[in-house]
């Protein structure tokens, strides 16, 4: 009775020896339970389209005031979302090219990719994921003097492409949402805190504005041109895969010499690297054809 108690038990936590484990017959391997998989929706996307995953900070809002982020861009806050952006990448190698401003990124994979077997909520969590535990991870080395009050939160969505075209006129719209919405908020806090002006007085005084109004009120009245604001705020930031020469420094052992030596080695690597330039023209594309290249 003790053995067969043993033996049980033995089965049960999977220890179990093959002898016993296999007189299993196929009817105990599948439980009665399983069925409940059949609700499970099949979110397998289509073939052969770039897989867009972009994701959104959740109320940033009210998280970039209580985190007294700088307006109206915290390069701190900018250098923080990219860092997190090269962390999803380097995990999921997949990622052809990612596109990111103020609190959002978007991640493009490649057309061919067998990721997740294609499964849309596997993309999306496994970015989100990511890309949210790394920005707590990463706070403390953007933000020192600031402490982080309270979880950011993210979220995101999933949109397919078919062509090449397609896919560039999405991150074209982008880096244009980019644009509008810095040259806005450049001339918005210029008019709060250089003028003295409250926010509702500066977005009634930005009503109805063109680009060319906000420019001239810029440069006429706060001598800024625009032209010359970092490239960052008005671009945005672009992560690809370069191949980047590193030197590091290795001990070897000379032969007939007792002690290692010090040199200095070169090797390359294939690093995700960011670039602040413009994505709507046609000379990034002819610059970098290997993120659209077909064997992708």
């Amino acid at each position: 009775m003790l053995r067969c108690c043993r033996a049980a038990a033995a089965i049960a936590a999977g220890r179990a020896p093959r002898s016993l484990r296999c007189r299993r017959g196929p009817t105990m391997a599948k439980s009665k339970f399983e069925y409940v998989r059949d609700f499970e929706a099949d979110d397998t996307v289509l073939p052969n389209c770039w897989i867009v995953v972009r994701l959104d900070g959740r109320n940033f809002h009210r998280f970039s005031e209580q985190h007294e982020f700088k307006k109206p861009n915290d390069d701190r806050a900018l250098q923080l979302m990219t860092k997190c952006a090269q962390t999803v990448m380097q995990e999921l190698e997949d990622i052809a090219i990612a596109y990111g401003q103020s609190d959002e990124y978007s991640f493009v994979f490649k057309k061919k990719s067998r990721w997740f077997k294609r499964r849309a909520s596997k993309f999306m969590t496994h970015v989100v994921s990511q890309f949210s535990s790394s920005y707590v991870f990463y706070w403390k080395d953007y933000f020192k003097d600031q402490q982080l009050l309270y979880p950011p939160g993210f979220d995101g969505r999933i949109v397919l492409y078919p062509s090449n075209q397609n896919l560039k006129d999405y991150l074209s719209w982008r880096q244009a949402d980019c644009h509008i919405n810095n040259l806005y908020n450049t001339v918005f806090w210029m008019l709060v805190q250089r003028s003295g002006l409250t926010p509702v007085q500066a977005q009634e005084r930005l009503q109805g504005t063109l680009a060319g109004d906000k420019n001239e009120i810029l440069f006429s009245e706060f001598n800024i041109n625009y032209n010359n604001e970092p490239l960052i705020y008005r671009k945005g930031t672009v992560l690809i895969w370069q191949k980047v020469n590193e030197v590091i420094t290795k001990k070897i052992k000379l032969p007939k010499e007792e002690e290692e030596k010090e040199v200095e080695v070169t090797r390359t690597r294939t690093k995700v690297v960011p670039l602040h330039c413009d994505i709507i023209g046609d000379q990034f594309w002819e610059e970098y054809p290997e993120i659209l290249a077909e064997d992708s």
